[in-house]
C-alpha cells in the first residue's frame, strides 16, 4: 500500500520590521531646493536703498548724540572753565575746579548711563558697508579716557603750587589734547565719508576740540 502525499504550506518569507518602508518622492527634494534657492535670491536681491541708508544713517548719528553729548558738554564747559582763570579770572578757580572734577568723571562709562549703553551699541546692517563699529569704539575712547584726562590734567594745571609744577602740568595737558583731538578727527572722518556716500547732510554729534 502506498503512503499518503504529504503537501505543505505555501512558504511565506518572514518580515524583519514591523512596518514597510516609504521612499520620500523626489518632487520633495526639488521642492525644498527650489524653496531653499528661492530665500536667497530674495535676501541678495533685497538690498537697502541710498534714501534707505541716508536715513539708517541720520538715526545713527542720533543715537551717538545721545549717548556722547553730556560728556562732549561737559568737557566743552570744562574748557570754557579752564580758559577763563588761565585768562586771569582767579576768583572762578573754585568754580573751575568743581566743573572740572564732576565732568570729567561723567565721561567715565561706570558714572553715565548712556554713555555705558552706548558702549554696546549695533549698527543697523544697512550700514554695514561703513565702518561705524571702529567709530563707535573710537567715540568711547575718546571719553573714556582721553576727555576724561584732559580734564583732570587742566585741575592739576589749575592746582599746581610752582612754576615748574606747573609747566609739567601743563605739557601733560597739551598731549592729552592732542590724543583726544587725534581721535576726533578719525572719528569726523569715518562718519563724512558716510554721509558722502549715502548724500547725507545729518548733523554729526558735537565733539569738542
Amino acid at each position: 500500500m502506498d503512503s499518503p502525499t504529504k503537501t505543505e504550506p505555501p512558504f511565506v518569507p518572514l518580515r524583519h520590521t514591523g512596518w514597510a518602508t516609504h521612499r520620500t518622492p523626489l518632487w520633495v527634494f526639488a521642492a525644498v531646493i527650489v524653496l531653499i534657492g528661492g530665500v536667497v535670491v530674495v535676501s541678495l536681491s533685497h538690498k537697502p536703498s541710498t534714501a534707505q541708508r541716508a536715513g539708517d544713517l541720520s538715526g545713527y548719528l542720533k543715537d551717538v548724540n545721545a549717548g556722547i553729548e553730556s560728556c562732549a558738554g561737559g568737557t566743552r564747559d570744562s574748557m570754557t572753565a579752564f580758559n577763563k582763570v588761565q585768562a586771569g579770572d582767579k576768583a572762578d578757580l573754585s568754580a573751575a575746579l568743581g566743573i572740572l572734577a564732576y565732568n570729567a568723571q561723567n565721561c567715565s562709562p561706570a558714572n553715565n548711563e548712556p554713555l555705558s549703553d552706548f558702549a554696546a551699541y549695533q549698527v543697523t546692517e544697512s550700514l554695514a558697508q561703513f565702518p561705524l563699529d571702529k567709530a563707535d569704539n573710537d567715540v568711547i575712547t575718546w571719553a573714556f579716557p582721553d576727555a576724561l584726562n584732559v580734564q583732570q590734567d587742566m585741575t592739576a594745571v589749575l592746582k599746581a603750587g610752582t612754576p615748574a609744577q606747573r609747566a609739567a602740568a601743563q605739557e601733560t595737558l597739551t598731549a592729552a589734547l592732542a590724543a583726544m583731538d587725534a581721535q576726533r578727527t578719525a572719528i569726523y572722518g569715518i562718519w563724512r565719508n558716510a554721509e558722502k556716500s549715502v548724500g547725507s547732510s545729518a548733523a554729526l554729534p558735537f565733539l569738542p576740540a
